[in-house]
C-alpha cells in the first residue's frame, strides 16, 4: 500500500475498507483532462511569478502532457490508493519527472484543485448540451415549416378546446428548449469564475497572480471569496436545475408523442427505428424511446435532490460529503446528454397524419367560443353568448351533430343575432386563421413564431 501524501500526521496505515470507501479516483477519473489543464496553467503561473525555476516548470508541463497522452492510450493504471484522479495524476507525474513534481502543488490544495475541475468540466458539458437543444430547436422548427396547414385539436384538460395549428403546437415546445438554452447559458456566466489559488480555504502565502490563472483557463476571472470558492457547489445544483427543467419539457413532450402514436388517437406515426415490438404480441409498435425518457427524468431529478439534500446543512468550508456531487452531476450529464441525442432524430423523422389530426379537431366541438365571439361581435355581452353557445351545444350532442351540422333554424332557436354568415366562422380553417393575435395560431402568426425562432437559432448555433 503506497504511502498517502498526508500520512505524516498518522500512526496507522489506512484501514483497507476505509480506503475503497474514501476513494474517488473510480469515477473522478473522467476530470483527467481538467485536472492536467488546471495544473498546467497552475504551474506556469507558479514560473511567472518565481515561486518555480522555468526549468522546474518546463518539466513539469511536459511530465502532465505525457500523463495525459498516457491515460487517452489507456496505458494508465488507475489504482484505488491514489484516492482521486489529482494524486494519481500527481503521483504519476513525480515517476516521470522526479521529485520536482511535488513542486506542482504548491500554493494550492486539493479543494480549491477539485472545485476548478468541476467548474471546467460542467462548463464544457453546459456547451455540448447547448449544441444539442439548439439541433432540437432546429428540428422543431422545421417539422412547424413543413406541416404549417396541418390543423389539430388543441386541448386544455386533455379535453378538446380549440382548433390549432400542428406548427403552432410544436412552437410551444420550441420556446421551454430555447428557455431551457438560455438556463444553461445563465448557469454558465455564475459557473465561469476560477477558484484556483483558494488553497484549502484561507487562499495562500505565495504571491501567486489568480487572474493569469484564471484567463489561462478561460475564465472570467478569479473567484473573490476563498472560503466560498472551495465550499461551493452552486453551480453544480443550477446545472442539475436547468438539466431537470429540460428533462421535464422531454417529458411533457414524450407523453405527448406516446398519446399522439397510440392507435386510438393516431395523430402522429414514429418510424420504426425508434420503435421496439413486443416478445408476446406480434402486432405491437412500441414507443420506448419516448417511454424511457419519461422515465430517465426521474433520474436527474434525483440528482438535483441529492446535492441539494448534500449541501443543505455543510458548515463552511470544505466537508468530505462534497466528493458525492461527482457521481449524480455524471449520471445527469450522460442522461440528459443521451435523452438529446436521440430525441431529435426522432422527431425529425416522425410522420403527421394530417387527416387524422384534422377529423379529430372537427370533433368535440372545438369552434364554440368562435360562435361565442360572432355573438359578441353582434352586441351580446360574453357571459351571455357563452350561455347561448352552451345551451347550442348541448341541443347539438343530443342531435348528434357538429357545430357547423346544425342548420341555420336550429342555431336561431337559441339567438335569432345568428344569421347566414355564422358559417363563415365556425369552421376550422375559419377558426384557426381569425386568431391572428401576437403568438395566436393563424398561419400568419405562426410564420412570425418560425421568423422569430429561426433568428434565435442562427444568433447562438
Amino acid at each position: 500500500m503506497s504511502e498517502k501524501p498526508w500520512a505524516g500526521r498518522f500512526n496507522l496505515p489506512t484501514d483497507k475498507f476505509v480506503e475503497e470507501f474514501n476513494a474517488s479516483i473510480y469515477f473522478d477519473k473522467r476530470l483527467y483532462k481538467f485536472d492536467i489543464k488546471g495544473s498546467i496553467a497552475h504551474a506556469t503561473m507558479l514560473s511567472r511569478q518565481g515561486i518555480l525555476e522555468e526549468s522546474e516548470a518546463r518539466a513539469i508541463v511536459a511530465g502532465l502532457e505525457q500523463v495525459l497522452e498516457e491515460i487517452e492510450n489507456g496505458q494508465f493504471e488507475f489504482n484505488i490508493a491514489d484516492e482521486d484522479i489529482h494524486m494519481a495524476v500527481e503521483k504519476r507525474l513525480t515517476e516521470i519527472v522526479g521529485p520536482v513534481g511535488g513542486k506542482l502543488h504548491t500554493a494550492r490544495s486539493r479543494n480549491d484543485q477539485v472545485a476548478v475541475d468541476v467548474r471546467m468540466y460542467i462548463m464544457y458539458e453546459a456547451e455540448t448540451v447547448k449544441a444539442y437543444l439548439i439541433n432540437l430547436a432546429k428540428v422543431i422548427v422545421d417539422k412547424a415549416v413543413n406541416n404549417l396547414g396541418v390543423i389539430m385539436p388543441g386541448f386544455t384538460h386533455l379535453q378538446t378546446g380549440q382548433p390549432i395549428l400542428f406548427s403552432h403546437y410544436l412552437m410551444a415546445y420550441f420556446q421551454m428548449f430555447k428557455r431551457d438554452f438560455q438556463r444553461f447559458n445563465d448557469m454558465m456566466i455564475r459557473a465561469n469564475y476560477c477558484p484556483l489559488g483558494a488553497g484549502a480555504l484561507a487562499g495562500t502565502t505565495f504571491p501567486i497572480d489568480r487572474n493569469f490563472t484564471a484567463s489561462q483557463l478561460n475564465f472570467y476571472g478569479p473567484t473573490e471569496n476563498s472560503i466560498d470558492s472551495v465550499s461551493d457547489r452552486d453551480f453544480v445544483i443550477e446545472f442539475l436545475s436547468a438539466a431537470s427543467i429540460t428533462m421535464m419539457h422531454l417529458s411533457r413532450f414524450s407523453e405527448e408523442i406516446i398519446l399522439f402514436s397510440n392507435q386510438d388517437v393516431n395523430f402522429i406515426s414514429l418510424t420504426d427505428d425508434y420503435c421496439t415490438g413486443s416478445s408476446i404480441m406480434p402486432q405491437k409498435k412500441n414507443p420506448d424511446i419516448p417511454e424511457l425518457i419519461r422515465g430517465k427524468t426521474g433520474r436527474v431529478y434525483g440528482s438535483l435532490v441529492t446535492m441539494l439534500t448534500i449541501m443543505k446543512g455543510l458548515p463552511l468550508a470544505y466537508n468530505k460529503d462534497m466528493q458525492e456531487d461527482k457521481e449524480p452531476l455524471f449520471d445527469a450529464v450522460d442522461t440528459i446528454l443521451a435523452s438529446l441525442k436521440v430525441f431529435a432524430p426522432m422527431i425529425e423523422k416522425m410522420q403527421v397524419l394530417e387527416n387524422n389530426t384534422k377529423n379529430s379537431a372537427s370533433k368535440g366541438y372545438s369552434t364554440a367560443t368562435d360562435l361565442a365571439d360572432y355573438l359578441v361581435r353582434k352586441g351580446v355581452p360574453f357571459r351571455q353568448a357563452h350561455h347561448i353557445v352552451g345551451k347550442t351545444v348541448a341541443y347539438a350532442i343530443e342531435q348528434d351533430k357538429k357545430l357547423d351540422e346544425l342548420s341555420l333554424d336550429e342555431m336561431q332557436m337559441f339567438s335569432k343575432l345568428i344569421s347566414d354568415d355564422v358559417f363563415n366562422y365556425i369552421t376550422l380553417e375559419a377558426s384557426v386563421n381569425s386568431r391572428n393575435s401576437y403568438g395566436g395560431t393563424s398561419a400568419e402568426s405562426v410564420m412570425t413564431q418560425i421568423k422569430l425562432a429561426k433568428s434565435f437559432i442562427d444568433e447562438n448555433i
